[in-house]
C-alpha cells in the first residue's frame, strides 16, 4: 500500500475525527482493558476521556493528520508546566465512575518520568486497523519534520510495543519502561533536538498556537475555552 507522508494540522473542526482514531487505535489494547476493565463500558469510557485529550492538546500543541485523515498524532508544547484539562477531577469522575483511580495511576506514572527540560511531547499516537505500520510511521515522519522546526528535542509516550522500531528510525532512543501494572507498561522515548536549528522562542502555552488557524468565533468548545485559565 502506497502512503503518502504529507501531513496536515489539525483544526477544531478535526476534534471529532481525531478523537475517533484515537479510540478505534486505543480500545482494542491491552492498556484500554487495564484502564477500563469491563468491556461494555470500555469503549465509551476511552472515547470520552480521548476526545478531552485530544481537545486540550489542540489548545496546548499541535495535532497532525495525515493527508487522507487515517492517521494522526496528538503533541503537547512542554516548554512551561502545561494546565490539566479544564475541570479535570470532575469531568474524569463522570466519565470514568469507578475505573476513575487507574486513569490517575496511569496519569501519575506517565508523570513521574517526564522531562523537565523544554520539549515537545507526542503524547497519542491514533493509527487503528490491522495493517497500520506504513500509515503509523507516515503520520510520525511527516508531524516530526514538522517539529524539527521548532528545535527542541521531542518526546513519545509509546503505547505499543510494535511501535518501537518505528520511533527508533526517526532517531528516538529508549529511556524508561514505565511499569502501570504488572502486566501493562508505556514506553518512554527521546529524540534530541536537532542539530543547525536555534530553538525558536516559546509561545505562550495560555492559547492555541498563532500558526494555527483561529477558529471560527463561538466554535471552541465552551470547557476547552475555560482550561485557558486553569493553573498550572
Amino acid at each position: 500500500m502506497n502512503v503518502k507522508t504529507s501531513v496536515v494540522r489539525g483544526r477544531w473542526c478535526d476534534l471529532d475525527r481525531v478523537a475517533a482514531l484515537a479510540t478505534e487505535s486505543l480500545a482494542p489494547g491491552a492498556l484500554a482493558a487495564w484502564l477500563v476493565p469491563d468491556a461494555r463500558h470500555r469503549y465509551a469510557v476511552i472515547a470520552a476521556v480521548t476526545r478531552m485529550w485530544v481537545e486540550h492538546a489542540l489548545l496546548f500543541g499541535d495535532v497532525f493528520l495525515l493527508a487522507d485523515g487515517t492517521a494522526a498524532a496528538a503533541w503537547f508544547h512542554r516548554y512551561r508546566p502545561l494546565p490539566p484539562p479544564a475541570r479535570y477531577a470532575d469531568r474524569l469522575a463522570a466519565m470514568c465512575g469507578v475505573d476513575q483511580d487507574r486513569f490517575l495511576r496511569l496519569d501519575r506514572a506517565l508523570a513521574a518520568f517526564r522531562p523537565a527540560e523544554a520539549h515537545n511531547h507526542l503524547a497519542l499516537l491514533a493509527v487503528p486497523g490491522r495493517h497500520r505500520t506504513r500509515r503509523a510511521a507516515a503520520v510520525v515522519a511527516g508531524a516530526q519534520r514538522c517539529m524539527d522546526t521548532l528545535g527542541l528535542p521531542t518526546y513519545a509516550d509509546v503505547l505499543a510495543d510494535g511501535d518501537l522500531d518505528l520511533f527508533a528510525r526517526q532517531g528516538y532512543t529508549h529511556r524508561h519502561v514505565l511499569p502501570v501494572d504488572g502486566r501493562v507498561t508505556v514506553h518512554a522515548m527521546w529524540r534530541p533536538a536537532p542539530l543547525g536549528r536555534p530553538h525558536r522562542p516559546a509561545r505562550s502555552a495560555s492559547r492555541p498556537p498563532d500558526r494555527t488557524p483561529r477558529p471560527e468565533r463561538g466554535s471552541v468548545p465552551a470547557l476547552a475555552r475555560a482550561s485557558v485559565g486553569g493553573a498550572a
